[in-house]
């Protein structure tokens, strides 16, 4: 069975850094996207970086420049380095996953348990 675990979140001052990781885990023939979503108190999911099978990347404005999203391919793991951190940037942070399991042929998304990022002032 495929699960994300993702590994990284924390407490961090304003200006600091922190690295997030999320391994897919189980039977996974092919990969069509990782991403990085977030969501804060009282506000909708947003996407943060996301980045295709293919290298494609893309960024939500408010964290370019910012943030960098990369990939270990043979790890199945996706990291989001994140810079420069500012206090509108606490939220859990979810990993977010498009994947082909093993003798599935289609591919299925897939969500992370979530890793609290919180910015102190």
């Amino acid at each position: 069975q495929v699960q994300l675990v993702e590994s990284g979140g924390g407490l961090v001052q304003v200006g600091g850094s922190l690295r997030l990781s999320c391994a897919a885990s189980g039977s996974i023939f092919s990969v069509k996207s990782m991403g990085w979503y977030r969501q804060a108190p009282g506000k909708q999911r947003e996407l943060v970086a996301g980045i295709t099978g293919g290298g494609r990347i893309n960024y939500t404005d408010s964290v370019k420049g910012r943030f960098a999203i990369s990939r270990d391919v043979a790890k199945n793991t996706v990291y989001l380095q994140m810079n420069s951190l500012k206090p509108e940037d606490t939220a859990v942070y979810y990993c977010n996953a498009d994947l082909m399991p093993t003798l599935k042929y289609d591919f299925y998304n897939y969500w992370g348990q979530g890793t609290q990022v919180t910015v102190s002032s």
